[in-house]
């Protein structure tokens, strides 16, 4: 070995290890968008989304009924508990038939759609009888069941428009007529506007607003042509201005619009501009649960179709937007199950079903904010009215089936059952016991061959 100037041999340096190239590490933001897109890309999100959103918004929707009807049951000296009473009860019953459509398959969903249909049609024209219907707030669509429960045959139209027109539009796709605009039309538009016809003899303009609503999304899920769409569009813009310049109360409704005083133009916009105050005054928290002023005989029908203005004067900001929150994901949710569906009957309910509850949602909450004129109609799954919320929550049902239907979602359910009581492929606990205590006994050995402590 040659040796140094020193006389010493050569300190033998190390060899450098080869440089390894690192992949740039992820800003957390984008961590948390990845994470968040494989959450969102999950065979069950759409099947948690909608059972679990729907749970919440209907639990604080009886929160918030009990907490707003109380003023209002003291003032027809009924006890203070009574509307909530009455919702619970609506609420169980929807929570059966919940149950019942999300464990039905799609062929009984479809059996039932003649029948409903034939059940609405029954009701709403039974409505317009003397003696039978009942008129009130100034429309006749309830019928009195006896004591102090009554029915509102009009919001089951809705749920009958959905199931029967998505099992039309299905069977004449699955026979390739789609293609003809007569057969896009009839008999769906025909039977569509008999509903209407029958909605609007009683006055209810808001119920026909939605109806019409449902009606242009099963069209636009078919592949309606835009000249078709746009046809029936402005059949139904002018049959609406008619109806609104012919009566008084919608031309009052109309001058309400953005209004900041109780008298704007000679329209009396009181409630309105009281909704506005509720939620003024609510702030980013609110004034606490059971803690609004406006309930106090200022706001009118404050438990029902402006629940949401008392939300946001107890909650504030923060509860309103919990509740839009909750209403954006069931709506994701419902249109994510009717894009990822290959069954045409399911694309058409599911996306009927969504139509139905978010265009009643915008409804809604643009009459408490003052951007939309009152229409009457009740939030979804969380005002008070035992009519709307049955047939809504049957509806989430479907979605909930129409959710667990999808193979990848049936096959991550399978993975998830219990599997007490079953027999595992290794056969009986006796069968299994040698086996396990041979291979205790291999693995021991194992160790002391190979010198391990």
């Amino acid at each position: 070995m040659p040796s140094s100037r020193t006389g010493k041999p050569p300190v033998q340096r190390a060899s450098r290890r080869p440089v390894v190239s690192r992949s740039p590490r992820e800003n957390p933001v984008q961590r948390a968008v990845t994470r968040a897109r494989r959450a969102w890309d999950r065979p069950l999100t759409a099947y948690y989304l909608i059972a679990g959103g729907s749970t919440l918004i209907t639990v604080l929707g009886l929160v918030m009924v009990y907490s707003a009807s109380q003023v209002t049951a003291l003032q027809m000296s009924l006890p203070g508990s009574y509307f909530f009473r009455k919702q619970l009860l609506a609420a169980v019953i929807g929570g059966v038939l919940l149950l019942a459509a999300s464990r039905m398959p799609v062929k009984l969903h479809r059996a039932l759609a003649y029948p409903i249909l034939a059940a609405a049609v029954f009701l709403m024209a039974l409505v317009q009888v003397p003696g039978i219907g009942m008129a009130v707030n100034g429309n006749q669509n309830w019928i009195s069941l006896g004591g102090s429960f009554q029915i509102q045959p009009s919001e089951f139209g809705k749920l009958a428009l959905v199931l029967w027109g998505a099992d039309l539009i299905a069977r004449k796709q699955e026979r390739k007529l789609l293609t003809q605009w007569k057969h896009m039309l009839v008999p769906l538009v025909p039977v569509a506007f008999l509903l209407l016809g029958l909605i609007m003899l009683g006055g209810d303009m808001g119920t026909a607003i939605i109806l019409t609503a449902i009606l242009f999304g099963l069209l636009w899920l078919a592949g309606a042509p835009t000249r078709l769409f746009a046809g029936v569009l402005s059949v139904a813009a002018v049959i609406g201005v008619i109806l609104i310049e012919t009566s008084p109360n919608r031309m009052a409704r109309l001058a309400c619009i953005g209004a900041t005083a109780p008298r704007t133009q000679g329209a009396d916009c009181w409630q309105a501009v009281h909704g506005i105050y509720a939620l003024a005054s609510g702030g980013l928290f609110g004034s606490g649960l059971g803690a609004s002023v406006e309930k106090w005989g200022q706001l009118p029908e404050a438990h029902t179709d402006f629940i949401f203005a008392v939300t946001g004067e107890e909650l504030g900001l923060a509860g309103t937007l919990s509740v839009l929150a909750l209403f954006a994901a069931l709506g994701y949710a419902g249109i994510r199950v009717a894009g990822r569906t290959k069954d045409p009957f399911v694309r058409y309910a599911a996306g009927g079903v969504t139509t139905w509850i978010i265009a009643q949602t915008v409804i809604n909450i643009g009459a408490v904010l003052g951007l939309l004129p009152i229409a009457g109609v009740p939030l979804p799954l969380f005002s008070y009215g035992g009519s709307a919320l049955l047939p809504t929550m049957f509806a989430v049902g479907l979605l909930i089936a129409f959710a667990r239907d999808e193979p990848a979602a049936r096959t991550a359910l399978a993975r998830r059952q219990p599997r007490f009581g079953r027999k595992r492929a290794g056969g009986s606990g006796a069968e299994r016991g040698p086996r396990r205590w041979n291979t205790m006994r291999r693995r021991a050995s194992a160790a002391r061959s190979s010198g391990e402590r």
